[in-house]
């Protein structure tokens, strides 16, 4: 369970949220979502335990962030605005890279080539990041969703440059998450999940 208590954000003298709380369990699928400006990343980043805030606490299965951070983030995959991919690899490669550093156990060829399948990259995996196009590295980075053993999915704007059919697979992946005991928590501009009532939202701003 990923707990957030009186949260409060402020930037530029401005406040983004104020005391801010609430709970997600396991099996859940929640969209932070208002306009832009109203701290939606901002929020991310701060639960992720990367960005600061200026009061408040956030717990993982009971136990507090701050103090079980190694923990916190063997069980936590966040993928922000950056893809976090390395350039000079190529979309294999960085894949096998993730994996070597975070899995484990062992994984196949077969199995990374069919994640990049899955984001519509066959035929690329052997070009080096640097010559793919910036939807294309960005699919690099959400391939690993695929091969994620991490128990939270904190996502900021996963299906930016993603078309409507990649859309749906990427539903498919968080809704089988989600049912294997999973937490997925995201962002996005983008309808999801208008057939089924599975996706809880959490509003920011006014």
């Amino acid at each position: 369970m990923l707990e957030v208590s009186q949260l409060t954000a402020i930037r530029d003298e401005r406040i983004l949220f104020e005391s801010l709380s609430f709970t997600i369990d396991s099996g859940e699928l929640v969209q932070i979502e208002g306009r832009n400006g109203t701290g939606k990343t901002t929020l991310l980043r701060i639960v992720t335990g990367l960005g600061d805030r200026d009061s408040g606490e956030i717990f993982w299965n009971g136990e507090n962030i701050e103090s079980n951070r190694d923990g916190y983030h063997e069980d936590l995959l966040f993928l922000g605005h950056s893809t976090g991919v390395k350039r000079e690899l190529t979309a294999y490669e960085n894949l096998r890279f993730y994996l070597n550093v975070h899995s484990k156990k062992h994984t196949s060829n077969e199995d990374i080539y069919n994640a990049l399948v899955k984001v519509g990259l066959a035929g690329r995996e052997d070009v080096p990041v640097a010559q793919l196009s910036a939807g294309q590295q960005r699919r690099v980075a959400l391939a690993r969703l695929w091969l994620s053993e991490h128990k939270l999915w904190i996502l900021d704007e996963p299906l930016t440059a993603i078309d409507k059919q990649g859309v749906k697979v990427l539903e498919s992946l968080f809704l089988n998450h989600a049912e294997q005991g999973g937490i997925v928590v995201l962002t996005t501009h983008q309808d999801m999940f208008t057939d089924t009532p599975k996706l809880r939202k959490i509003k920011l701003g006014n």
